[in-house]
C-alpha cells in the first residue's frame, strides 16, 4: 500500500482491484471495480461483510457481462456468501443498474432514497427509438450545434432501460440523519444533491470511512447537468449547498470510498476544491457573457479544454446548468433568440 499525493489529498492505493477481484480497504470492506462501456470506463462498488451475508454499495451497469462478473465475484472474493442487501447511492445507471437483478434473482433488499427509487422506476419507462419532441426542444433551447442536433434527431438516444434491470416493486427508504448498520459499523446517512437528486452518502461512526458514491470524487468533478425532465432546475445551487454542508463533517483522516477513481484522504481540502472550482467557473462564465450567448457557446470558460463528440452531451447540460444558475441568481438575463435557443447575458 502506497501513500502518494500532493496538497493534502493522498491515495493509499495506486492500483485498483483487477477485474473479478477485490481489495480489502478496511476490515470487512472490499473495494471492487466494474467496467463501463464509456470514456469513464469504470465504477467502484463496495461489499460490506455482515457475517453470514454481504451488503453491496452500488452495482454497475446491467448486461450479460455484468451478471457474469457478479457471479464470479460472489463465488470468489465474496466467498460464496449471499448478497442480502443492495444500497444504491443514487439513481444513475452505473450505480443502480444491477439492483433489480439482485432483488429478483437473489432475493436481496434494495435500500436507497425515495427520489433515487422514483427516478429509477420512472426512467425505466424510456424506450425511445428516436428522441422525443420535448428532448429535441430542450436541445434547441441549449443551443446545441446544428450539425450535432441534426444527427441526433434520427439516432437512438440513451435509454435508461437498456442498461438497468427492471426494479421490482418495493424498497427500503433512507433519508437525511438516518442511521444504517452494515459491515460491522454504524453509519450516519447524509444526503447530497446536484449531481443526482437525494444522493446518499454514509459516514462511519466507528472508524474513518466515508462511502461517497459520486457526491465526492478525488480527481474529477461530478457532472452537474440540467435535462429536459426539469429544464429550469438549478443543480449548481444544490451542489454548492451540499458541499458546504458536508464540509462541516469532513476530517483529514477520512478515507473516502467514491464511485470512481481511487480512495483518498484529505477530504476537507477536496470539498473546498469542489466548491471553489464551481465558483471560479461561474466567475469565468459571467465574464464570458458580455454579449448574449447560448449554453452551447460557453464551453471554453467552463471547461478550459476542447470537448470531443463523446463528451458533448454532458458538457452541454453542464453548461446549461451554470448559465441557469447565473440567471436564477440574478447575475444574468435570458431571452429566446430567433433559432429558439436561450441566450444569456451577464447583468452589468
Amino acid at each position: 500500500m502506497k501513500d502518494r499525493g500532493s496538497g493534502g489529498i493522498r491515495y493509499p492505493w495506486d492500483t485498483p482491484p483487477a477485474e473479478g477481484e477485490g481489495i480489502e480497504v478496511a476490515e470487512g470492506v472490499l473495494w471492487i471495480r466494474l467496467p463501463l462501456p464509456m470514456k469513464l470506463d469504470h465504477v467502484n462498488v463496495y461489499a460490506l461483510d455482515d457475517g453470514d451475508a454481504w451488503t453491496i454499495i452500488d452495482t454497475g451497469f446491467a448486461s450479460r457481462r455484468g451478471k457474469a462478473l457478479w457471479q464470479t465475484l460472489m463465488a470468489g472474493p465474496l466467498g460464496g456468501k449471499p448478497v442480502h442487501r443492495v444500497v444504491a447511492t443514487h439513481h444513475h445507471p452505473d450505480h443502480i443498474g444491477m439492483a433489480g437483478w439482485f432483488q429478483s434473482a437473489h432475493g436481496a433488499q434494495l435500500i436507497t432514497t425515495r427520489t433515487a427509487w422514483l427516478m429509477g422506476r420512472m426512467l425505466q419507462l424510456d424506450d425511445q427509438a428516436v428522441p422525443n419532441p420535448e428532448t429535441i426542444t430542450f436541445w434547441e433551447r441549449c443551443g446545441m450545434s446544428p450539425a450535432i442536433l441534426e444527427k441526433r434527431r434520427t439516432e437512438r438516444p440513451f435509454n435508461f432501460a437498456d442498461c438497468v434491470e427492471p426494479l421490482p416493486l418495493g424498497y427500503m427508504r433512507i433519508r437525511q440523519n438516518d442511521v444504517f448498520t452494515a459491515g460491522g459499523r454504524t453509519w450516519d446517512v447524509h444526503i447530497g444533491n446536484g449531481h443526482a437528486p437525494e444522493h446518499a452518502t454514509f459516514w462511519s461512526r466507528d472508524d474513518n470511512l466515508v462511502l461517497a458514491g459520486d457526491q465526492i470524487l478525488p480527481s474529477i468533478s461530478s457532472n452537474i447537468g440540467v435535462y429536459a425532465t426539469e429544464p429550469e432546475a438549478d443543480p449548481v445551487a444544490d451542489w454548492l449547498e451540499a458541499c458546504e454542508r458536508l464540509s462541516t463533517l469532513a476530517r483529514e483522516d477520512h478515507l473516502v470510498l467514491g464511485g470512481h477513481k481511487l480512495p483518498f484522504t484529505g477530504l476537507p481540502l477536496r470539498l473546498n476544491q469542489l466548491i471553489e472550482n464551481h465558483h471560479g467557473a461561474l466567475r469565468r462564465l459571467e465574464q464570458h457573457l458580455d454579449a448574449p450567448k447560448t449554453a452551447g457557446d460557453c464551453f471554453a470558460p467552463l471547461f478550459k479544454r476542447s470537448i470531443g463528440d463523446g463528451e458533448y452531451g454532458l458538457a452541454l447540460v453542464e453548461a446549461m446548468a451554470h448559465c441557469l444558475h447565473l440567471w436564477h441568481d440574478g447575475r444574468a438575463t435570458r431571452s429566446l433568440n430567433d433559432a429558439g435557443a436561450w441566450v444569456f447575458q451577464a447583468v452589468r
